[in-house]
């Protein structure tokens, strides 16, 4: 009867151990992910001596993808990002006879390492980024080359702070995340070097390091995200600068946007083998 009784007892805590080995997997598996569209509309200053020696203001307007999830390896310290976005801009020149059009493209990806700090009550995080732009500043008034071609691939340092309160009954979630390219490089013409010549073999000169000395660039953006149960109310502002200075040519791109947009919460659980069903 002692034999029999140890070895009922040793299945059950065999049991109990596998199934807390099974829901804490379930637990990694769950991954909290967040997803957010917004769109963005403000003003533009834009100046590109490619194009035009003069600097022009107008609206800028944007719309952009956001995914924030946990990671797969360690989801309580490391959140993975992913941002898409597009931009226009339609600005005009000091005298009101002259339009400078742009159209940006970007994306990037990266992975942030998290840190929670009860103490103030924020988490922040902070990590690598891997960028691509690309686009084109267009003006029909420079007759020769009335386009110029932008494009750059910049590995970025990124971080975020966000704390999180309770305001009329909804919870609401404030961050502030910039974005800063570190290294990377750029294309970018010589002065009145002509696009038919790229185009008949001169490729000689056309890329270029960037790095805070030839191409700076910050984006800085504010959210409040008001919650109302997994949907939340995004609202905010994004400032983009970015500035390059190579070939004696100079571009300025500056942008400020109110932003507007819905925010998801949700979680991600990875399925078990045993939830799987056979072929």
């Amino acid at each position: 009867m002692k034999t029999l009784g140890r070895l009922i007892l040793s299945l059950l805590l065999v049991g109990v151990t596998a199934g807390h080995a099974s829901a804490q997997g379930d637990r990694q598996a769950e991954r909290p992910v967040l997803s957010a569209w917004t769109l963005g509309l403000g003003s533009s200053h834009l100046a590109d001596t490619y194009l035009s020696p003069l600097k022009y203001q107008g609206w800028s307007a944007a719309i952009e993808y956001e995914r924030v999830q946990a990671s797969r390896w360690s989801p309580r310290d490391w959140v993975m990002q992913l941002k898409i976005s597009g931009d226009i801009d339609r600005a005009e020149n000091p005298a009101r006879n002259a339009v400078m059009w742009s159209a940006q493209l970007h994306a990037s990806w990266g992975m942030m390492r998290r840190w929670n700090i009860p103490s103030l009550g924020i988490d922040v995080g902070i990590g690598p980024a891997l960028r691509l732009e690309g686009g084109c500043i267009y003006n029909r008034r420079n007759s020769n080359n009335p386009a110029s071609a932008k494009g750059a691939v910049t590995v970025d340092a990124a971080a975020y702070v966000a704390k999180s309160l309770n305001i009329l009954k909804h919870k609401v979630t404030l961050r502030y995340q910039p974005t800063l390219p570190v290294i990377g490089a750029f294309f970018s013409p010589k002065y009145d070097e002509l696009y038919y010549e790229m185009y008949l073999g001169n490729h000689s000169g056309l890329v270029h390091p960037a790095w805070w000395g030839t191409r700076f660039k910050l984006d800085n953006l504010v959210t409040a995200d008001i919650s109302f149960g997994g949907t939340a109310l995004r609202l905010g502002y994004e400032c983009d600068w970015m500035s390059s200075k190579v070939s004696n040519l100079t571009t300025r791109m500056i942008t400020h946007r109110f932003v507007i947009g819905v925010a998801i919460n949700w979680l991600s659980v990875k399925p078990s083998k045993s939830s799987i069903p056979a072929l």
